[in-house]
């Protein structure tokens, strides 16, 4: 079918609709002959065929990035992959359903047994985590459209110092915690609310976000993947089933020969250059220093529940029945005249202080218990980074972080063992190692 053929057909059944609607806007008139009007139904568009094919396209697109990560070793069919996402994903599904907003549905539905949780939302959770421990994050190698996105519009890699990206990597755990701790508590979705890409995907939207993911993408061209490296919760989630996956990309098959072309080419810095302790430093000395580490382990995780539980009583204003209750208790101290649009509701549909109070005693006693969670799983996160910094394993070779690398395949082209071998067809690559600097 032809765009112009889908436009008419669309236009048609709006003016339907909208005939349908002016036919109904009166009543009928009561025939005394006892005729009865015949029950009309108009059906619905199926979403569950789109939501069906969301899925089937989804496996598909993942089991061709493996196929082209871990088989083939070519970009091509990933940037194909990347381009057919960012197309239907993004803009023509408007960015949702989303994998990376999913991770509240989830949380909630664990806690919760009256949320029901879509077959289609957990698939999309669940499946890029499946492909994710098989063959690493081949999910945010070109099939999740933020991080196409990103990818297709990167043309340098100006790359940034270890302390910079440590730092930075820490928000994603950050903001994954937050994520499911506003989900459990039944007060926002903050990764759907504040989501940098959908006003582009919808055209549309908030502003200030839409400004933000502009400049996303503008940090994109310079910097490989700004979001998912910095910002991404769902990416720290798949970091963990990186690590272990069962099938790991490899840049050849071929003995590295140090040429530092693939560490060049990494848009996320997720090549390790040969380390050789170049401070040397003791032994013993490393090992103190870690102990040292584990030792303020446990006070971090202690620090950071007691932190985040004295705060709880501020997180809590973000669920609209504390919000609500404090409305209503300035009111009840200082009635006013004019009522604003939640106190109406409140008291037109009958509500009660003593009901409203018992639950914004159960919001507040919720907060405080996963508030809780949530600051010692922010210092288990602060401990883990220190302790990473901490361990220096010597390399002799170029070796890959499968924990942070998203299996873009640019370094393939790169590589000198590849291109001398007879099997690989990739052409050679634009020399854009030599366009990397270091920030």
């Amino acid at each position: 079918m032809t765009m112009k053929k889908i436009l008419f057909t669309c236009t048609a059944a709006l003016l339907s609709a909208g005939r349908i609607s002016a036919q109904n806007r009166f009543p009928k008139p009561d025939f005394e002959s006892g005729y009865r009007y015949p029950e009309i139904t108009y059906p619905a568009p199926d979403e569950t065929l789109w939501v069906t094919f969301d899925i089937i396209l989804l496996v598909v697109l993942m089991s061709i990035t493996a196929w082209a990560a871990l088989r083939k070793r070519s970009r091509r069919p990933i940037l194909w992959v990347s381009v057919i996402s960012v197309a239907y994903f993004g803009f023509f599904r408007n960015g949702c359903v989303c994998s990376i907003g999913s991770i509240q549905n989830v949380a909630l539905a664990l806690v919760d047994n009256t949320y029901v949780l879509p077959l289609s939302v957990l698939l999309f959770f669940m499946l890029p985590v499946l492909f994710t421990y098989l063959f690493g994050r081949i999910f945010c190698a070109g099939v999740c459209p933020l991080g196409a996105l990103q990818d297709l519009v990167n043309l340098k890699n100006y790359r940034l110092s270890k302390a910079v990206t440590t730092v930075l990597g820490i928000i994603p755990w950050i903001y994954l915690i937050f994520a499911v701790l506003y989900a459990v508590t039944r007060s926002s979705f903050i990764l759907c609310r504040f989501d940098p890409f959908i006003g582009i995907f919808r055209l549309g939207g908030d502003v200030g976000l839409i400004f933000f993911g502009a400049l996303l993408l503008i940090a994109a061209v310079f910097t490989g993947r700004p979001f998912c490296r910095f910002i991404c919760p769902y990416g720290a989630l798949l970091n963990l089933f990186a690590r272990v996956s069962v099938w790991k990309v490899k840049i050849t098959k071929r003995p590295c020969i140090n040429c530092e072309l693939c560490h060049n080419a990494c848009p996320v810095d997720a090549i390790r250059p040969p380390y050789d302790n170049k401070v040397k430093e003791s032994r013993l000395h490393g090992v103190r220093r870690i102990l040292h580490y584990f030792i303020l382990f446990p006070l971090m995780i202690v620090a950071g529940a007691i932190l985040m539980r004295s705060v709880s009583g501020d997180l809590s204003r973000a669920n609209k029945d504390v919000r609500l209750y404090d409305m209503v208790i300035r009111h009840e101290a200082d009635p006013q005249d004019l009522l604003s649009l939640e106190l109406e509701a409140f008291y037109g549909q009958g509500g009660t202080v003593e009901a409203l109070t018992e639950r914004y005693e159960k919001v507040q006693a919720d907060f405080r218990f996963y508030a809780t969670i949530a600051g010692g799983l922010i210092g288990l996160v602060i401990g883990f980074t220190l302790i990473g910094l901490s361990v220096k394993r010597t390399r002799k070779q170029y070796e890959i972080d499968h924990a942070n690398c998203v299996s873009c395949g640019r370094c393939f082209s790169y590589c000198p063992q590849n291109r001398n071998d007879p099997a690989f067809e990739e052409p050679e690559p634009v020399n854009r190692a030599s366009e990397t600097s270091g920030l």
